[in-house]
């Protein structure tokens, strides 16, 4: 008999997993992950780009059963699910899984609440569903050893669409034969490109949302016997050899499997303190750090970065769009925007992507004054490590260093402290009546008896 593939192996493991395999930290801290996620939503839900995007996609099919997290609305389970997706990430302060370079919870929990509604599922199915589907993107972004940026693709939306499928698979009761060929089918549904770094452009909002709807479109295809190609990891022209070329030879195909059921990748994927992309986080903290030491920002002469190679591309390059950010999402792409923002106003809060914040000369004086080089003693992605030099005029040279960013696993955020991030986030779009209902509901996500409360309950 052959040995089962990843796809088989993969979908083996979700036909086995069930509540009580499990363990209750992990399960606790998936809840915790999915309310993150949720106070992201509500605060993207009033931002315009939010409007025009749900407009769009209701406008396609209209009404439906499950709610829009934070808006007055419910589409049908795809539609919802492309916009709930697109809300969870859109402000680019969603978790983050640091091996994968992937933010899992974004398709993953649109893809199970739209599942378990169309499934009448609940919550601890729901939740279940969650969990297998970030044990999967994590480990497959995991296989690139960040290769997939060096090549312009978004490994969230591009992993996302088979996270997406194996949740919707499970969610649906299917057996690990039809949820093998899910991932098949997914093969030709995932995507998501870079390009939007050369002009801020809004598409990879729409990266995770579109997995989730591509997810639940491959497994519904999956069960009704449609065939999805069989090696959609290891084929000729599977995954990593169709999308990263002569860089496969650097994948490690066993970490799409390893450790299934034992490690719990949830546990290592970091909740964001800034909303900003990952790989800014320790050089805005390490900036944070050195302003106690300038009493006068007009005395530095010139600001030195330290990052890891392999983000180079995504946030420092093109230099003049990173030095001068058209919008709110080259801002949070930016290595100079980030380090000089965080020096001007002592932190790095949703308030420093408003407009007044990008345009700002002070800022923008600071910006001009960075430079990078990539920081050779970086253990990136393992951490996405970050190192600030800041010269004065006067000839004082301070330094600071993190070397592992704030979140990850040896240094995550509490659940005390996901909570108020979610209260800060929930409270700029709802009355703290609304935000303390909506924290009780999506923390008791295990005692549904259907997600459809749930669905409901996080509408606007």
């Amino acid at each position: 008999m052959s040995t089962p593939n990843i796809a088989q192996r993969l979908a083996q493991f979700s036909a086995n997993l069930s509540w009580d395999s499990i363990p209750a930290d992990v399960r606790i801290r998936a809840s915790h992950h999915i309310l993150d996620a949720v106070g992201i939503a509500m605060a993207a839900g009033k931002q315009s780009f939010a409007q025009r995007t749900f407009n769009a996609i209701a406008s396609l099919g209209g009404p439906g059963d499950v709610g829009v997290i934070g808006m007055p609305a419910s589409l049908a389970p795809r539609d919802a699910a492309v916009i709930n997706g697109f809300l969870c990430h859109s402000l680019d302060f969603d978790d983050t899984h640091q091996g994968g370079i992937v933010h899992p919870t974004s398709s993953a929990f649109p893809a199970a609440l739209s599942s378990a509604v169309m499934n009448q599922a609940t919550g601890q199915q729901l939740l279940v569903a969650y969990i297998l589907g970030i044990e999967v993107a994590a480990r497959l972004g995991a296989v690139a050893q960040g290769s997939f940026h060096q090549v312009g693709f978004h490994p969230t939306g591009v992993v996302g669409a088979f996270s997406a499928a194996m949740v919707a698979a499970k969610l649906s009761g299917m057996p690990a034969q039809e949820t093998a060929h899910a991932q098949g089918i997914a093969l030709s549904m995932a995507s998501g490109s870079m390009e939007f770094l050369e002009d801020g452009a809004w598409n990879k909002r729409l990266h995770p949302g579109w997995a989730a709807q591509a997810g639940i479109t491959a497994a519904a295809l999956a069960k009704q016997g449609f065939c999805g190609a069989t090696s959609p990891y290891e084929g000729r022209f599977g995954l990593y050899n169709a999308y990263l070329g002569t860089l496969s030879d650097a994948c490690d195909l066993s970490l799409a499997t390893a450790g299934l059921g034992e490690t719990w990748e949830l546990m290592a994927t970091a909740i964001k303190p800034f909303p900003a992309c990952h790989f800014t986080h320790a050089a805005i903290d390490s900036a944070l750090a050195l302003r106690e030491n300038i009493s006068n920002l007009n005395e530095i002469e010139s600001i030195f970065a330290r990052i890891p190679e392999g983000v180079i591309k995504t946030v420092c390059e093109p230099e003049a769009n990173k030095k001068r950010p058209a919008n709110s999402y080259d801002a949070q792409f930016s290595i100079p925007y980030t380090i000089a923002a965080a020096l001007v106003s002592g932190s790095f809060s949703l308030a420093e992507l408003e407009d007044n914040m990008i345009q700002n000369p002070e800022i923008l004086a600071l910006a001009e004054k960075v430079s990078y080089q990539a920081d050779p003693d970086s253990t990136f992605p393992r951490y996405y490590t970050g190192e600030v030099i800041i010269k004065t005029q006067s000839g004082q040279t301070f330094q600071h260093r993190e070397e592992i960013n704030r979140g990850a696993a040896e240094r995550p955020l509490s659940n005390e402290e996901i909570i108020e991030k979610f209260r800060a986030n929930a409270a700029t779009a709802a009355t703290n009546e609304r935000v303390d209902a909506v924290e009780k509901l999506v923390l008791s996500i295990p005692f549904l008896e259907t997600a459809k409360p749930l669905s409901q309950g996080l509408r606007g």
